[in-house]
């Protein structure tokens, strides 16, 4: 597989894993992480590095030339709950890296992009059962205003200028290996370190909310098979639904507790609430299945077990 791949925003959660499941795939020296900071041991040493500022084009444009770049994955974001914080720093790092790498391809610098959405771009009029991959979007949230219009650029730079750019609307993605960073869906992820550290845990959503959640070797797996899919069987441009288990706070506590008998959990809703409420609970992700194939391998339990037995070792 001759491409060489440069990931902006690889420290982030997803960024952290795709880049060593890319690294293991396309070789070492083939996968150039970048991010703002530094990232973890195993980024640094394992290929590499180079501090990159996703809004500053010019110098993606210098990494791309010295490395000789034909694929960009463009991770580099401000997440829900961080973005009704700072609305205007997350619009401007949201939109201004996308349209700065789009460009990019334009000019046929880069032969493939990957840019991530989100189920943020669904809002409260949004069907909240099996949420088509076409529907009602009326985000309400910053970060899911910032994903929709984001799609739409992406369809847009497809449509008239033949880029190849290529797109998921991730659910909530759970990992073990990556503390949460900012998102509505971390409760999810906190609640295992929480479990096993201190016994208890204080969940910022209700018992009751379902969302769709997905654990981060599927979202992983997922995003490569899609970038590998031929193009004539990429049909959407905009971003595919994409989803593998939905839950509450209340299910995935009753979960670890099939593990760590004693675990207890509390309820506080915060503003992340109203962030939750906005969103589906369960996503119809049919067209992803049927275009490219796309198949989970995590239930909750399976999950969980994952989990526990990685932060356990």
């Amino acid at each position: 597989m001759n491409e060489t791949i440069l990931v902006l925003g690889a420290s982030g959660q997803i960024g952290n894993e795709l880049t060593q499941k890319l690294r293991t795939i396309y070789g070492n020296n083939n996968v150039i992480a970048s991010d703002i900071r530094e990232g973890n041991e195993d980024m640094m040493t394992s290929g590499p590095f180079e501090i990159i500022d996703a809004t500053d084009k010019e110098t993606i444009l210098k990494m791309v030339k010295k490395y000789d770049v034909t694929q960009v994955y463009l991770l580099a974001a401000m997440l829900s709950a961080t973005a009704e914080k700072f609305p205007q720093k997350a619009w401007d790092l949201n939109m201004t890296s996308l349209l700065g790498v789009l460009d990019l391809a334009k000019e046929k610098h880069i032969k493939q992009v990957y840019w991530p959405s989100s189920i943020a771009v669904f809002g409260p009029t949004t069907p909240k059962e099996n949420t088509p991959q076409k529907t009602i979007m009326e985000p309400s949230t910053v970060y899911g205003i910032s994903k929709l219009s984001g799609e739409f650029w992406c369809n847009y730079y497809h449509e008239k200028f033949g880029v190849d750019v290529r797109s998921i609307r991730y659910p909530g993605i759970i990992s073990w290996k990556t503390k949460p960073g900012g998102g509505t869906t971390d409760y999810a992820v906190d609640i295992y370190f929480k479990a096993l550290e201190e016994g208890n845990y204080e969940c910022f959503l209700s018992e009751k909310t379902r969302l769709p959640m997905m654990f981060m070797d599927d979202a992983v797996n997922a995003t490569i098979q899609l970038m590998q899919a031929k193009p004539e069987d990429v049909k959407v441009r905009t971003a595919y639904n994409l989803a593998a288990i939905d839950f509450t706070p209340e299910e995935i506590a009753l979960e670890i507790k099939k593990h760590l008998p004693e675990f207890k959990i509390s309820y506080k809703p915060d503003f992340r609430q109203e962030i939750a409420d906005s969103w589906p609970s369960v996503i119809d992700d049919s067209e992803a299945r049927k275009d490219w194939n796309w198949q989970h391998k995590f239930n909750l339990e399976s999950m969980t077990k994952e989990i526990l037995s990685n932060l356990n070792n």
